[in-house]
């Protein structure tokens, strides 16, 4: 089981210790560091920034959102970015919802699968630069023609070569559509809310994709990344009721009432009911008393929450279910070291 560092985006001011998060993730043997991004920071200037003291994590984003930036913008920095680092870096995408996406960016959300799969072609076709970029697919035209068009545009190739003409991709996907789709044309997944309990729901997904015609890879070199809130703590209790604000702000507030996939996730875990009174709460405004209505069940799902023996035996559990990396965060240096000792415990309780 390899480790990543979840930095994910700022809140309301940037932090002060990612720095030494990243410094130790880079001395402990985390395999890489993540960014993210919402409505706020952006995920490449903290990934460069932090990450150019780094010479051997790979540095990903989990994730870039697709409408953030066009494809031939966000194949640009990609490239920029696996140059100045030496070939480590990882791309991490995700559509985002309709909220951020018509809301935030002023783009359309409609046809998510297509627009994902149109995009990505249009990305390695700048990598690999080996003919001008172009594009006949109606969400992404290159080079845009029309009446509303000087009908100038040109079909280009990109001044810089790429150090790889073929930079990983991994999606950030949660329906069984979206997982297909990432095992079909990507080369890894990255789920948010992961449970091993569903693996063999996950498992079906990702077989329709593997078995495509036009996969690019098996199982055997597909890496599955999942976001893991890991904590090693005595007051299990504790812990729960800190993380269940953040599950109602998830389950209740994200998205629209009735268009929320991270709610609809948690549907598919039999938690419909739950997740119907917490989106009822939420949006009444009493966030508090969505916190509180979530059993600690749900919350162990998706979470490895004690001490560092049944932490190391949770670990085992979650890589025999396929999980090839585990995306954790650390408040500290010491946090770090301590989830660096975590692949290396869960060795030894399947050894």
């Amino acid at each position: 089981m390899k480790l990543g560092l979840q930095l994910g985006y700022w809140s309301a001011h940037p932090p002060s210790n990612h720095a030494e998060l990243v410094a130790a993730a880079e001395e402990t043997g985390f395999d890489a560091v993540f960014t993210a991004e919402a409505w706020g920071s952006d995920a490449y200037t903290p990934l460069a920034w932090w990450g150019r003291e780094t010479s051997r994590v790979r540095l990903g984003t989990s994730v870039v959102q697709l409408s953030a930036r066009t494809p031939t913008a966000c194949a640009m920095a990609a490239l920029t970015l696996d140059h100045l680092s030496g070939g480590r870096h990882i791309l991490g995408l995700g559509v985002s919802g309709p909220q951020v996406v018509e809301g935030w960016y002023g783009a359309t959300f409609p046809r998510p699968l297509a627009r994902t799969r149109e995009y990505i072609d249009i990305l390695r076709q700048v990598w690999a630069r080996q003919a001008p970029v172009s594009s006949a697919g109606p969400h992404y035209p290159l080079p845009r023609t029309g009446a509303d068009t000087t009908g100038l545009g040109k079909a280009l190739k990109p001044i810089v070569h790429p150090l790889r003409a073929d930079i990983p991709i991994m999606l950030g996907a949660e329906g069984p559509h979206n997982v297909a789709l990432a095992a079909e044309i990507g080369d890894g997944w990255l789920p948010i809310f992961y449970s091993p309990r569903l693996a063999p729901m996950y498992n079906e997904w990702l077989d329709e994709g593997f078995a495509r015609p036009t996969a690019r890879r098996g199982r055997a070199d597909f890496e599955i990344c999942a976001t893991a809130p890991v904590v090693i703590t005595d007051d299990r209790a504790a812990t729960f009721e800190l993380m269940k604000p953040y599950l109602a702000l998830y389950l209740g507030g994200m998205g629209a009432q009735d268009t929320n996939f991270h709610a609809n996730l948690y549907r598919r875990m039999g938690y419909a009911q739950v997740v119907d009174d917490i989106t009822k709460l939420f949006r009444g405004d009493r966030k508090d008393e969505a916190a509180k209505i979530i059993p600690d069940e749900l919350v162990e799902d998706t979470a490895i929450v004690g001490d560092l023996s049944y932490v190391g035996e949770q670990i085992a559990k979650w890589e025999a279910a396929g999980v090839t990396m585990m995306l954790v965060s650390g408040n500290s240096r010491d946090d770090v070291q301590r989830l660096a000792q975590l692949t290396h415990h869960s060795r030894q309780v399947t050894s």
